[in-house]
C-alpha cells in the first residue's frame, strides 16, 4: 500500500501539468513531448531551420588536363616504421606556351611530365589526344 501511495503521488495530475504548461509559457520554455505536453511552438509556423546554402566557389583541382594525373595517396614511414597517410600532390605549373595554329599564346595549367610531352611531340597533338579544344583559352 505504501509503495502505491508513493507511485501515485510522483504522477502529475492533469490539472498540476496544465499549470505547469502555462508556467513554462509564460516563461517563454517548451515543454517536453515525452511528458504528454504539447510544444508551445508549431515547426511549420516558425519556417525552415537550416539557413539556405551558399554557393560554393569554384576551385581548381590538382589534375593535369592532358595526362590525367592526380594526387596519389600513400603512406609516410617513419623510422619506427608507424605508417601515416599522406598525399603526393602533381607538379603543376602555370605556363604561357606558343601556340603555332593559332598564332598566339595559350596560358595552361599542367604537369611538368606534359610539359615534356609537348616539347616531344608539339601542342597540337597532345591537345587532340587529351580532347581539348585550344580555341576556348
Amino acid at each position: 500500500m505504501a509503495t502505491t501511495a508513493l507511485l501515485s503521488s510522483s504522477f502529475s495530475t492533469p490539472a498540476a501539468a496544465s499549470r505547469r504548461n502555462s508556467a513554462a509559457a509564460s516563461l517563454g520554455f517548451a515543454t517536453s513531448q515525452l511528458a504528454g505536453l504539447s510544444l508551445g511552438v508549431s515547426l511549420s509556423a516558425a519556417g525552415p531551420l537550416l539557413p539556405k546554402q551558399q554557393l560554393q566557389p569554384i576551385v581548381a583541382r590538382r589534375i593535369c588536363p592532358f595526362t590525367d594525373k592526380k594526387t596519389n595517396r600513400a603512406n609516410k614511414v617513419s623510422f619506427s616504421n608507424h605508417k601515416t597517410k599522406k598525399q603526393q600532390f602533381v607538379n603543376l605549373q602555370y605556363k604561357k606556351l606558343w601556340w603555332e595554329a593559332g598564332k598566339r599564346f595559350v596560358k595552361l595549367r599542367l604537369s611538368t611530365k606534359a610539359l615534356k610531352t609537348i616539347e616531344k611531340h608539339g601542342l597540337d597533338a597532345v591537345a587532340k589526344k587529351a580532347g581539348i579544344d585550344l580555341n576556348k583559352k
